[in-house]
């Protein structure tokens, strides 16, 4: 027990002399680790007999607290000095010039497309036409002729509207086809309309959004035949993919709205990971279309005698994805700007079918 004010003036000689955090921290095993004399110390109080601990004992306490309390002071100390020493080394020259700012914004994928696919049909004589995102049951689906219990009326598959009692719900349109509906009803024919937009359909996966977007057209006019609708429809997938010739069949289909129907499949050929249209021996579904159901002009005032029409409607998404390569869907919404500035397109660049579309 003599040597404890020895072991103490040693002990704090070499926390002060302790010139950085790593000699510091020897000091401290030295002293207060283990094996180190302190706690060797504190060991043999076990030794002792009761009046030697009751003596001793707070001694030794008394030392390792002043020990303990030097290492701590002294390990602020070391560190405040190599911070103050990181910083004057760390200096940032303010006189340099700043980063230079962000580039111009892109345009969205989805936007370019919309833009090629107008200008492609405003060559043709279409105008563009828009309606409303909440629509009523009589302009989404009766007006089309979609009957009773029909699936596309079952909230599996449609988004409704919370209606008030007595009312029916409206609806999230499920397609711009209700833009239609209301242009008839509201122009006297020739008719000749594009109808882009955003739709909203119950279905969430890799190739499918809950919200996603469309355009659709519709001609109605005299003496109009599905050879019309054929020849419109394989001049705009030459134009929209930039390709002299494509070889295009017309499926027969069922769509309410039209009769008859036919879905538009194209030739195409698979390169890697891209997809070329126009070229190969797989056939690849591009679109809906068909000549207008003659209900359809009958719910909206126009005599299917004198008037006929053909209608057609395509995911602006999809065919985003086709041209220029995009494997998922998902990413078009999740407003990653990296994402959009790597397929992101000139908003100074107006596509034109003379001048070029993409």
């Amino acid at each position: 027990m003599s040597d404890i004010s020895t072991i103490e003036k040693e002990a704090l000689a070499a926390i002060e002399a302790a010139g950085d955090l790593a000699t510091l921290d020897d000091v401290r095993v030295a002293e207060l680790g283990k094996k180190g004399r302190v706690s060797g110390l504190m060991g043999s109080l076990g030794k002792m007999s009761p009046e030697e601990r009751k003596e001793n004992g707070p001694k030794l306490n008394a030392l390792k607290n002043r020990v303990d309390a030097a290492v701590r002071a002294r390990k602020e100390t070391l560190e405040a000095e190599a911070l103050e020493a990181q910083l004057a080394s760390e200096t940032v020259d303010l006189s340099l010039p700043a980063a230079p700012a962000p580039k111009a914004g892109a345009l969205h994928p989805v936007m370019q497309v919309f833009e090629e696919i107008a200008a492609v049909f405003g060559d043709m004589g279409f105008t563009v036409a828009e309606g409303p995102d909440i629509e009523d049951d009589w302009h989404n689906f009766t007006a089309l002729n979609f009957p009773e219990g029909h699936p596309a009326r079952e909230t599996h598959d449609t988004f409704f509207m919370q209606a008030q009692e007595g009312d029916a719900p409206k609806v999230l349109r499920t397609h711009t086809s209700p833009v239609q509906i209301r242009t008839m009803m509201s122009q006297k024919p020739p008719i000749r309309i594009l109808v882009p937009g955003r739709v909203y359909r119950n279905d969430w996966d890799a190739t499918h959004t809950p919200m996603f977007h469309q355009v659709e057209g519709l001609v109605i006019e005299k003496n109009i035949h599905m050879g019309h609708l054929k020849g419109c429809l394989i001049d705009f997938v030459k134009a929209f993919f930039e390709v002299d010739d494509v070889e295009a069949r017309f499926r027969p289909h069922f769509f309410p709205f039209t009769e008859p129907s036919a879905e538009m499949d194209v030739k195409y050929t698979r390169k890697g990971e891209t997809i070329e249209i126009g070229a190969g021996d797989s056939w690849m579904e591009i679109l809906g279309s068909g000549m207008v159901h003659p209900n359809v002009l009958r719910n909206c005032g126009i005599d299917p005698n004198e008037y006929q029409g053909f209608a057609f409607g395509m995911g602006v998404d999809r065919l985003a994805m086709l041209k220029y390569g995009m494997p998922d869907l998902r990413p078009y919404f999740e407003a990653d700007p990296q994402w959009t500035r790597h397929y992101g397109f000139s908003p100074w660049s107006t596509p034109s079918v003379s001048g070029g579309l993409s």
